[in-house]
């Protein structure tokens, strides 16, 4: 796969170039790939870097390589388009190389697509100085889920929050799952019980402490995938955590240019998490929920 201008500067701030990028994704593609394995794919593209403008792009270019897989999708507007799939590391390098600085997947697979394999608490603050309370809220959300029997992932949004991944059998469609994240996200904010550090409210000026967001459990929502750079200032990454670290955590201590020390000291602390989901279904009534209608 070829890289074309890799002298680009992406990042200022840091003398960062695409070069640098691609070459951070050849390096961790294989801790990314699992991520990313047949999933639609959302391309957020910056060709002049982060300080530059950005464009969207759902639609795989009709010209890609064949290296790089396809599916169709249908909207409920009747829109259709064609994600690309980015499955292997050639595939990886060729959406960095078109400027895809971070790497947007949907949560749920080909061909199980309109059933997400993983349910999303999205730790978001509203103001600067709450990043100490998205920690002690993330420890709560884990409390939560592991009294429901699920196994929970933390990693570091990459920007100013916290991600928590509890990995699921393909059975529900997403309003379902939907259903039972904000159970959970109504449970965390109950036993936090201060409106000023965890809030469920879902009116942006109505907040006040960081929001647990329950809401990307969605279809046709996406977050950037563990290991994704983000297209902020000082490269910052979305890395994956062990819960010991969570407590003490800084998200700026991951970046473009600090993970490879990162995984060369931790490893991977995702390894394996996508191997024998457990079923949600089953687990509804744990949360005082209606159970899940029969497939």
């Amino acid at each position: 796969m070829r890289v074309t201008n890799a002298d680009k500067v992406f990042f200022p701030e840091r003398g960062l170039t695409k070069g640098d990028l691609v070459s951070y994704y050849a390096a961790v593609a294989q801790l990314v790939l699992p991520h990313l394995r047949r999933r639609p794919f959302h391309m957020k593209r910056f060709p002049n870097g982060v300080d530059a403008d950005f464009f969207h792009q759902k639609r795989v270019p009709a010209n890609h390589p064949d290296f790089v897989d396809e599916v169709f999708v249908r909207f409920p507007s009747g829109h259709s388009t064609v994600f690309a799939i980015v499955d292997n590391a050639d595939a990886l390098t060729w959406v960095a190389n078109l400027g895809c600085i971070e790497l947007h997947t949907w949560s749920s697979r080909v061909p199980e697509i309109e059933r997400p394999d993983y349910l999303l608490i999205d730790l978001d603050p509203t103001s600067d100085d709450q990043w100490p309370f998205v920690r002690e809220i993330a420890l709560v959300v884990r409390e939560v889920l592991d009294e429901v029997g699920l196994r929970s992932y933390p990693k570091t949004s990459g920007a100013t929050g916290l991600h928590i991944l509890a990995p699921i059998k393909p059975e529900l469609p997403f309003p379902e799952v939907r259903r039972f994240a904000k159970a959970v996200a109504v449970e965390v904010e109950r036993r936090v019980d201060d409106q000023a550090v965890a809030t469920t409210t879902w009116r942006v000026a109505d907040r006040v402490g960081v929001f647990v967001d329950y809401g990307q459990n969605a279809r046709d929502r996406t977050i950037a995938a563990a290991y994704s750079v983000r297209p902020v200032p000082d490269a910052r990454v979305s890395a994956p955590l062990e819960w010991d670290e969570v407590p003490a955590v800084e998200a700026e201590a991951f970046t473009l240019e600090t993970m490879a020390a990162r995984i060369d000291a931790a490893g991977d602390p995702m390894r394996g998490m996508w191997r024998n989901a457990p079923s949600l279904r089953t687990r509804f009534v744990r949360l005082g929920l209606e159970p899940a209608p029969d497939p």
